[in-house]
């Protein structure tokens, strides 16, 4: 895996529409970059992610990369109409998410999206935003994903989440290879920090982090942007706009320390970037290359903006 990797959620048309050809370029160019690792999910434009993303590396050598799919959210056939914007995704509504995440549903899930992605194996796949199922994820979910990677059906597996306290559990309770944290070890929200990232190094797990820049406020702070998929609330983009200032007086971007931040941490194998266009993903390449001054980080601490318990 790559240490910088390519979310795909965009590709799925996630708020507005992207074309084929700006998804092809999104990837090609993310492959230009020598980025090799690559995320996506049913979920993200009901399938229409997993389409793209197989249609643009399938000219690619299959050993030269690693790509990721989701399980826990299985697609059936809808005549409803409409669109799917009610769950974020710029798509006619053609199929219905149910979650799913028993032994049956598992394997019916992931057999469709090998066949969108039009491969016989994915390396990682992740039980998807099991928040409200930990039961049955735990009880069904994840033992039907043991048994997938026992069959060489998968390499590796984890959980994918927007919070950590579950992540956690799959760490201590599981024999997961690898968790997906989005959102919650970034300049602005460390939560993973208190229990989930010092559980991964100490049971020798694998971290992903996704959502660097928290859907949005890290990468471009000001007010009306959003943070964790929502409006911003003000004493956050005010925070993050004295961030932005600090970068800027040490010759770098925020969005360079944000994904620095992401990377640096002992337990993070990969840090995912969300793109909808080869400009965006030449952009979090260069950052993702800056380096960051330690003076950077000392005014942070100095200012409050960062805390002292980080390592």
């Amino acid at each position: 895996m790559t240490r910088l990797g390519l979310g795909s959620g965009a590709l799925g048309n996630l708020y507005t529409e992207v074309t084929d050809e700006q998804a092809y370029e999104a990837v090609g160019a993310a492959w230009d970059r020598g980025i090799r690792y690559f995320d996506t999910a049913p979920h993200y434009g009901l399938g229409l992610s997993e389409l793209r993303l197989g249609a643009a590396l399938r000219e690619r050598p299959r050993e030269e990369y690693t790509i990721s799919t989701k399980v826990g959210r299985r697609l059936e056939p809808s005549d409803r109409g409409g669109d799917d914007l009610a769950h974020g995704f710029a798509v006619p509504a053609t199929h219905r998410r149910v979650w799913d995440f028993t032994a049956d549903g598992i394997r019916r899930t992931l057999d469709a999206s090998l066949e969108r992605l039009g491969l016989d194996r994915v390396d990682i796949v992740y039980l998807h935003d099991p928040d409200d199922h930990a039961e049955e994820a735990f009880r069904e979910g994840y033992p039907a994903l043991e048994k997938l990677r026992s069959e060489g059906v998968v390499g590796a597996i984890g959980a994918g989440m927007n919070q950590a306290e579950m992540l956690t559990r799959f760490i201590r309770d599981t024999d997961v290879d690898v968790v997906l944290c989005a959102g919650r070890y970034t300049l602005l929200d460390r939560s993973a920090l208190a229990e989930m990232l010092p559980a991964a190094v100490e049971r020798g797990t694998s971290v992903v982090i996704g959502g660097p820049f928290n859907s949005g406020l890290l990468a471009d702070p000001r007010p009306g942007a959003t943070y964790n998929y929502a409006e911003a609330p003000n004493e956050l983009v005010d925070r993050a706009l004295r961030m932005k200032e600090t970068a800027e007086r040490h010759g770098i971007t925020l969005r360079a320390a944000a994904l620095a931040f992401c990377a640096a941490h002992p337990a993070v194998t990969g840090v995912l970037v969300g793109a909808r266009s080869a400009a965006e993903v030449h952009d979090c390449a260069e950052q993702f290359a800056t380096p960051v001054p330690d003076s950077f980080w000392q005014e942070l601490r100095e200012s409050g903006l960062l805390g002292e318990e980080l390592p």
